[in-house]
């Protein structure tokens, strides 16, 4: 099962006491952070969570699944995940 937006301001209406329109704009407002970071090509390190990257990758050759034919697919950027090293421990029951 997936943890949605609406679960997360969910969450936040509960430890917060704050109404839940108050909780969607907290929630919308660190999620367009984040994007707009990443978006200049920033790094965004959330302390005890882990480190959101952006990475080229660069044009490769690939393959039609359709038709089987080559065929080079451009230069991209990505966004990667590092996590930190306290998640580690608690996913890992640490």
């Amino acid at each position: 099962m997936a943890l949605t937006k609406a679960d997360l301001v969910e969450a936040v209406m509960q430890t917060s006491g704050l109404i839940k329109a108050q909780c969607v704009d907290i929630v919308d407002s660190i999620l367009s952070i984040v994007k707009d970071r990443l978006s200049a090509g920033e790094d965004v390190m959330i302390s005890k969570f882990g480190k959101f990257q952006i990475r080229e990758k660069p044009a490769r050759r690939g393959r039609n699944p359709a038709t089987g034919s080559d065929l080079m697919l451009r230069p991209r950027m990505v966004v990667t995940f590092k996590y930190s090293g306290k998640l580690k421990k608690m996913v890992n029951g640490g």
